[in-house]
């Protein structure tokens, strides 16, 4: 095969999948009325706050440093981290663990509510080996800072639809 029709083929590869509407996966795209966010929370430093924080910033956003500075805010009304034993060994030993973060969040811009409250949760589970006691509190710690950044994203998405 030539250059030219090598060249030919890969154009017509590209305007295919461009045709049926495939794009990269990216981050969603951020509304006119996210410009200047504020994030309201009672912890502020959280794992999901910090990733909300972090995915309005790569969306273009510029958070507002006071609440009267914001085109809306988004406020964190609650979180919750849970953890559960699923299952047991003989010895009465957990085996597996469920954890589920929940957070409940509005957006409101002045006194009109643009999104009104809403509970979004994430659940992971892992098995627990008191062996490797160590290693197994860490993959605790990656799950529950891979559910702040899904929970972000899922209220990017909602943000995006405004």
């Amino acid at each position: 095969m030539n250059r030219a029709a090598v060249c030919v083929l890969a154009l017509s590869a590209a305007a295919l999948q461009s045709a049926c509407g495939f794009h990269l996966q990216g981050h969603a795209r951020r509304p006119a009325a996210v410009k200047t966010p504020y994030v309201q929370a009672p912890d502020r430093q959280s794992s999901f706050v910090q990733s909300l924080r972090h995915a309005l910033l790569s969306n273009g956003a510029q958070l507002a440093n006071a609440r009267d500075e914001s085109s809306v805010v988004v406020q964190i009304v609650r979180e919750n981290y849970k953890k559960r034993v699923l299952s047991v060994s003989a010895t009465n030993q957990p085996n597996e663990y469920e954890i589920t973060y929940t957070i409940t969040f509005a957006v409101t811009a002045g006194d009109k509510e643009l999104l009104p409250q809403e509970d979004i949760s994430a659940t992971r589970t892992y098995s627990f080996d008191e062996r490797l006691l160590l290693a197994k509190g860490h993959e605790e710690d990656l799950l529950r800072a891979d559910m702040a950044r899904d929970l972000a994203d899922r209220v990017m998405r909602r943000l995006a639809s405004l």
